[in-house]
């Protein structure tokens, strides 16, 4: 996923260059200044230095070194002593652009994983998020990539920085003590051992604590979509504790994450203050003409505690991949799953309009639950064909197949006798206009919730579509009138309203199918009436299925389909159904009858 970035990521690739060079240089300029400032005879001076130096660049420092005075007060001290600030400078930048670039190409790899799942979730089929929490997809989605962003650019900035930073400093001190430097570092091995046994249950927690941040997501998720249930039976105590329970547990988590991670750190300063602290014994008990000068022990020193640092980071490093497995986990669980609906490798061109629709004795289940069982009906062009019966008898099911979000277990569905599984799916539900019982409405203006329906639809068809489904009224008694905002899932409407609205973004649509659940269920008498004879008017040449409780919605359909347990029971006209009797005439009684 680096891949796309690596400009960016060579570049923060050679900034870390640049800081570890800093730092090597910051070391040479400590022993180097301490050296001009305190010489002392009889031990390696800074001309003694020079003398060791490569030939390259030995004769050109002596020249120098010769011709200039290093008096305390002349300019030659100061340009020395200023080489302290320009080495830390040129680390300093170095460290900026790493840790910058790092978090660029950190950002960027997310934003990709992010709009790669993304992606990936809207080409699951319908039954994959009929199982899934919504709260935990979001978590995945947004709280899990989060945290990687910052694992990204800590972990790239630790790659780049510090293996370079560690091995300039080490050859440094091998180069200047190579006695002392096996000394103070003989304690490095020790340091490794609790970074591996923590480092595992870093990725366990951190797993674990991920898990109830989605449960948090989907507790506050289905609280704030049911404010209103929850307001009308009192829940708010209820939901309160629901969401502390959750919260705690996610706080204890989180704690145990926290003393896995951070336990390493302090048994790292310890080693690293044993190793400081062997070294110092052993430079006491050098006989004082083999010890170095203040200089050089200055800059070894320094050397060595900047150099404990790097190793900290990337010891502690192996923490921060376990976190990113345990991450990475979590999103490739839903990379990995599958749409059980898949469009066909070479798709046949749709064409829907003037075509007949049928049902080719089809059955499906849910589970182990039959649904529809040996289902057969056709479908032709300017029908108004309705499905009723009892709840559970398999109607949206059947509206569920001609959409395609499921495919039937056996049987099949054909649209001009061509069996829809060789279509592909957008194409197909192109041309279907579906309104359901469950208006889904966005928070945006009026207009825009239409023009979903036809987009590139002109604001006059707009209008048109509104009037058609005497939406017009209520739309233009508000102030801003097609520009209003109706708030998340319509709030600022009406259940009627709502379902006006779905009716006008269906009919913009102008689609050869037209699918009814249960879409005039919140409209009054009188508002259903005229919107169903502003249905009746435009179903020339499409075919219009509707699904209905309320049995005066289908009087006028040209063929009632009755279904009991996913299969049909009885099929016919209105007036047909009530002289045969049966379930619909029992359906008839059970509303009309006083």
């Amino acid at each position: 996923m680096i891949r796309p970035h690596r400009s960016r990521f060579f570049a923060a690739v050679l900034a870390g260059f640049g800081f570890a060079l800093g730092t090597g240089l910051l070391a040479v300029a400590v022993g180097i200044v301490c050296d001009a400032i305190f010489p002392q005879a009889g031990v390696s001076s800074l001309a003694d230095k020079v003398k060791a130096l490569p030939e390259f660049i030995r004769d050109p420092a002596a020249r120098w070194l010769a011709s200039h005075q290093l008096d305390p007060k002349s300019p030659t001290m100061t340009g020395i002593i200023m080489m302290i600030p320009l080495a830390m400078l040129f680390r300093g930048f170095g460290g900026y652009l790493t840790s910058y670039w790092a978090n660029w190409v950190g950002a960027k790899v997310v934003h990709d994983l992010r709009c790669r799942l993304f992606a990936h979730l809207q080409g699951l089929s319908l039954d994959f998020f009929s199982v899934s929490r919504t709260g935990d997809l979001m978590s995945r989605v947004v709280n899990d990539t989060q945290a990687l962003q910052s694992l990204i650019a800590n972990a790239l900035g630790t790659l780049v920085r510090d293996p370079v930073t560690i091995l300039l400093l080490s050859s440094y001190l091998i180069f200047q003590q190579p006695r002392l430097t096996l000394v103070s570092l003989v304690v490095f091995p020790v340091v490794v051992v609790p970074v591996f046994i923590y480092g595992r249950k870093v990725r366990k927690t951190w797993r674990t604590a991920q898990k109830h941040t989605s449960e948090l997501s989907d507790v506050m998720q289905e609280t704030f979509s049911a404010s209103r249930v929850v307001k009308a039976y009192n829940l708010e105590p209820a939901v309160i504790n629901r969401f502390a329970t959750t919260s705690d547990k996610l706080a204890r988590q989180l704690l145990r994450f926290v003393r896995a991670s951070e336990f390493p750190g302090p048994l790292i300063e310890f080693f690293g203050s044993v190793g400081a602290a062997l070294l110092l014994l052993y430079v006491a008990k050098m006989d004082p003409a083999q010890r170095p000068s203040n200089g050089d022990f200055n800059s070894f020193l320094g050397s060595l505690f900047m150099l404990y640092q790097p190793i900290k980071s990337l010891t502690r490093l192996y923490g921060q991949v376990e976190q990113g497995r345990a991450i990475l986990e979590r999103s490739e669980e839903l990379l990995d799953a599958r749409p059980t609906v898949v469009d066909p490798l070479v798709p046949r061109p749709v064409t829907v309009a003037g075509a007949t629709v049928e049902f080719d004795h089809v059955s499906f289940r849910y589970g182990d639950h039959p649904v529809l069982q040996d289902f057969h009906l056709t479908l032709k062009p300017g029908q108004f064909v309705a499905l009723v019966g009892a709840t559970g008898a398999g109607k949206t099911t059947v509206t569920s197949l001609l959409l395609r979000f499921q495919d039937p277990e056996t049987g099949s569905v054909r649209v001009g006798g061509v069996d829809i599984r060789e279509f592909r799916g957008s194409d197909l539900r192109e041309q279907i206009a579906v309104v359901t019982q469950e208006t889904m409405l966005f928070n945006d203006t009026l207009r825009a919730n239409l023009r979903i329906g036809r987009v590139g639809a002109t604001d006059l068809e707009i209008e048109e579509a509104a009037r058609l489904a005497h939406a017009e009224e209520f739309i233009l008694g508000r102030p801003e009138g097609y520009d209003a905002l109706i708030g998340e899932r319509g709030v600022a409407l009406s259940g009627g309203q709502r379902q006006r609205l779905a009716l006008a973004r269906a009919l913009l649509r102008k689609a050869a199918i037209l699918i009814l659940d249960e879409a005039t269920s919140a409209l009054d008498t009188e508002t259903e009436r005229a919107v169903q004879e502003a249905l009746d008017a435009g179903r020339k040449d499409r075919i219009t299925l509707c699904i209905a409780h309320r049995l005066s919605t289908v009087q006028s359909a040209d063929w009632i389909v009755v279904l009991d347990s996913g299969r049909i029971v009885q099929q016919g006209t209105h007036a047909d159904l009530l002289i045969r009797g049966g379930h619909y005439r029992r359906l008839y009684d059970l509303q009309f009858t006083v």
